[in-house]
């Protein structure tokens, strides 16, 4: 059976990262995509120029129009913007029952904008992390949830994984994208311990929607039934696959969208 996976997030007009990379991979992972708009924004590969919040209780009442008539085996929550937005998705997420969440805290887009307020991070923390399967944070999120300095090592990554476990979400993926050195490794963390994925860094500009790519593609592994570890593996190797096929793109001149359907779609 085709999974059926929600997306909960922001828009990007041009295409690489938000709802258009979630719904492009959910299809390249073998499932169908659905979406709930939390924000418009204006940006392409060169940067974030404005953001446009959609009500709150509007964007409640597009999750609650999805689950109100199609089976949800998996949700995905990826830019919230604001606390009020993320108060709304936990209230009509809770006492759901059945539908995997992976919970992307996207905090700060790839050119440096903020997308999320400031108070928008308690509310994050305090209302979507204890509803979260797997929380999938880069160092620099997993460092603002927890209020302490980034993740230099692979073993603060490792505690700091754990401190967040204890905020609430089942699992932890905490991704090693930020650290120096030539490989680029991620650390599952769940109540039985760590255990390390790793992957050789790519030299490219082309990172646009990563994370949003790769929560999308847990989110759709695991609704097809894969264990976490199988999903975690699989998810990434997708990624790469799509970072390393990126050069098959010609989209703008800053930092360039990923190949979502490298291997399907060649040039």
């Amino acid at each position: 059976m085709i999974p059926n996976v929600l997306s909960i997030a922001g828009s990007d007009p041009s295409g690489g990262a938000g709802i258009q990379a979630d719904l492009k991979t959910i299809s390249a992972n073998s499932g169908y995509g659905m979406a709930a708009l939390t924000a418009l924004t204006a940006q392409n590969t060169q940067g974030v120029s404005g953001v446009h919040l959609v009500p709150p209780e509007f964007v409640a009442q597009q999750i609650r129009a999805v689950f109100d008539d199609i089976r949800v085996d998996a949700v995905k929550i990826g830019m919230i913007a604001s606390a009020e937005i993320a108060g709304a998705v936990g209230e009509v997420l809770t006492g759901r029952p059945g539908p995997i969440i992976v919970l992307d805290p996207v905090m700060i887009a790839k050119g440096g904008a903020p997308l999320l307020q400031d108070d928008a991070i308690a509310s994050l923390r305090d209302r979507l992390l204890p509803l979260a399967t797997l929380l999938t944070p880069n160092l620099p999120e997993a460092a603002h949830l927890l209020g302490v300095a980034t993740a230099t090592t692979r073993a603060e990554m490792a505690d700091q994984g754990a401190a967040l476990c204890g905020l609430g979400p089942q699992a932890v993926l905490m991704k090693g994208g930020h650290l120096a050195g030539a490989d680029s490794p991620d650390c599952l963390v769940t109540a039985a311990g760590a255990q390390w994925f790793e992957g050789a860094r790519i030299d490219t500009q082309n990172t646009h929607g990563t994370g949003c790519t790769l929560s999308s593609a847990l989110a759709t592994q695991l609704a097809r039934g894969l264990a976490l570890p199988e999903a975690v593996q699989i998810a990434k190797a997708y990624v790469a696959g799509a970072i390393a096929g990126a050069g098959a793109l010609s989209v703008g001149s800053g930092h360039g969208p990923t190949h979502h359907f490298a291997g399907i779609i060649r040039a």
